[in-house]
């Protein structure tokens, strides 16, 4: 094990044991290729399965899996063939058995930050499929909560808005202006401090840089 990846278990079973004090479930990959195989195993065959606008999970390969397993109904928005179609879908997130997701960012301390534009996929996170689980890489890790939203805001934020190619102040030079462009995406900012005893959240920590 190289220190590098040492020091990322480290940090994940750090935020994963503070996840516990939430009532959140916490697993720790080394990989993407072991956070697919552990995934699969979280979601029962059979399961209804939606998902949020996340690179992350589309990046390593995830969705991909869910499709190629051939087990699960999926709510697939990327599949939609109109922007009607993808609303449809939206609102059918909400009955899924699982939602995935990553986080804009986390806290050692088990805060998970997410913000939206236009709020689909945090009001899926706060309430609606019985399962939500999240799947972030080690580098979406800060230091505490107003560390977690500076990172959501100054880094997710800013390369997300050169994506999907917004005119926001952002877009020009990559730093937050806090600003309340019609084209903003920082719209909905969302913070998991807590969950219900039911277990509903679940983390799977990825050894690897993944997303933004």
């Amino acid at each position: 094990m190289t220190p590098i990846e040492q020091r990322n278990e480290l940090l994940a079973n750090k935020v994963i044991k503070s996840l516990s004090t939430r009532h959140i479930d916490g697993y720790y990959s080394a990989t993407s290729a072991d956070a697919i195989k552990k995934v699969l195993t979280l979601i029962p065959q059979g399961s209804s399965v939606s998902w949020g606008g996340s690179m992350t999970i589309r990046d390593m390969g995830l969705t991909n899996a869910l499709h190629k397993a051939d087990i699960y109904t999926l709510f697939d928005r990327d599949m939609a063939q109109s922007p009607e179609e993808a609303q449809a879908i939206y609102r059918q997130a909400f009955g899924a058995d699982f939602y995935i997701s990553s986080a804009n960012a986390m806290s050692e301390q088990g805060d998970i930050v997410n913000i939206d534009g236009n709020g689909n996929r945090v009001a899926a996170i706060a309430w609606g499929p019985k399962k939500v689980v999240f799947v972030v890489g080690i580098n979406k890790i800060a230091k505490d909560l107003d560390a977690a939203i500076k990172r959501a805001r100054g880094t997710a934020a800013p390369i997300n808005t050169v994506r999907l190619n917004r005119d926001t102040p952002c877009t020009l030079d990559g730093v937050c202006h806090d600003c309340h462009s019609a084209n903003s995406i920082c719209n909905q900012i969302h913070i998991i401090r807590n969950s219900y005893d039911n277990r509903r959240f679940t983390v799977v920590i990825v050894g690897e840089e993944l997303g933004y």
